[in-house]
């Protein structure tokens, strides 16, 4: 019987590997780019960084040191130069697989990092497997820019399972969109009509501003955003502002908001401020052909008929007067239940007269205190819009 030399004893005690096999082995250095382990095998394992992980320049000699074991799956015995082919993302993959397939099933939460921001939606990396999240499914709002989760851990649910097309999509919109409902409901339990909330500036359109008040969002309507007249809420309101309002109405889960507080309503101490006879100064704010609006504070407009402003005959107020144009006048005349004053230059003009001229104008223009402003104003709008659309 002839005597085995030491190569062959040697080479025997090794164990034999093959292709696909996963093999155990010990860390004996690591380099930035590759990670050398003993697997028991007559030549040394090399595993690579591409083939350690998905994620582009990770440096090895922060995720492995020498005496460290692990798993690895062999690619190739022999890369021709007597080396053996490791992988290690492979491996987690094939386990990722069935994680992610468990995740899918149970409908679970789950947590990631995001790789990489694609033209089309995020990329996010369980287990070594690659999860494609598009941009349709990251928010529950329009996003152009999705830089800003680079880098950020993201919760999402497995929506698209295909391991053989290896597609693996993620949602993270529906949790957005379930948790917002959440907090909506809780909301609506908590409030009532009438209290104070506070709240950011979601979005501003022609008609108004949309609030979030902590959990959903209320619209402040052009009309409630002052007791005076507001032009364009864009002049006002921009995105992020934070707003103090109160609750108007709540129809359903619609919420009315209101910055037309009591104690900042104008017409509150109008009626002395305003009483017959007091002398007051306004701009005016707007005029027509039988008269001019005069604006005596934000909130409270008066009307100057054309006979009021001059003692002697005009036209139309245009012919003396121009917006912006400050004035002084006297209050001929003041109704509170339908919020309406009546103004008069004239009657300043000629004191000594006043009695007379009051009562030639009431018989002449009888229905200067009659004349409906909403009305006036409505009217007003209507022509600007018409002639904006024209």
């Amino acid at each position: 019987m002839s005597e085995l030399t030491f190569e062959q004893m040697l080479e025997e005690s090794l164990k034999t590997i093959h292709t696909g096999e996963v093999v155990e082995g010990t860390v004996i250095d690591v380099k930035p780019e590759e990670i050398i382990l003993n697997i028991g095998y007559k030549s040394d394992g090399v595993l690579t960084r591409n083939e350690y992980t998905n994620e582009p320049n990770v440096d090895l000699t922060t995720v492995a040191k020498p005496g460290d074991t692990m798993e690895v799956k062999v690619l190739k015995v022999n890369d021709g130069e007597g080396q053996v082919i490791l992988t290690y993302k492979r491996l987690a993959a094939d386990r990722g697989n069935k994680r992610i397939e468990e995740a899918f099933n149970s409908k679970e939460v789950l947590t990631a990092k995001v790789a990489q921001v694609l033209e089309g939606g995020l990329s996010v990396i369980v287990d070594e497997v690659r999860i494609f999240i598009p941009a349709s499914l990251v928010s529950d709002a329009y996003e152009k820019d999705l830089t800003k989760y680079a880098g950020q851990e993201i919760q999402f649910v497995i929506s698209e399972y295909n391991p053989k097309r290896r597609r693996y999509i993620g949602d993270r919109k529906q949790l957005l969109v379930a948790e917002k409902a959440e907090q909506q409901r809780k909301l609506l339990e908590s409030i009532q009509v009438g209290d104070v909330v506070d709240g950011v500036v979601k979005n501003v359109t022609d008609f108004g501003a949309f609030i979030d008040i902590g959990g959903a969002d209320g619209l402040l309507h052009i009309s409630e955003m002052s007791w005076g007249r507001v032009e364009n809420p864009k002049k006002v309101f921009k995105v992020g502002d934070k707003v103090k309002t109160f609750i108007k109405d709540i129809s359903g889960t619609k919420i009315a908001l209101s910055l037309k507080f009591d104690d900042a309503n104008p017409w509150k101490n109008a009626e002395e401020k305003y009483a017959a006879g007091n002398e007051v100064t306004g701009k005016v704010a707007r005029m027509t052909d039988f008269g001019a609006f005069i604006e005596l504070e934000p909130g409270v407009d008066a009307l100057l008929h054309v006979s009021q402003i001059s003692k002697e005959h005009i036209e139309k107020p245009a012919d003396i007067l121009k917006v912006g144009d400050e004035v002084t006048a006297k209050v001929v005349d003041f109704n509170s239940e339908d919020k309406k004053i009546s103004l008069s230059i004239k009657a300043l003009l000629a004191p000594e007269a006043e009695e007379e001229e009051t009562k030639e104008a009431e018989e002449e223009d009888a229905d200067v205190v009659s004349v409906d402003i909403d009305a006036v104003i409505a009217a007003e709008d209507a022509k600007e819009d018409a002639s904006e659309e024209n």
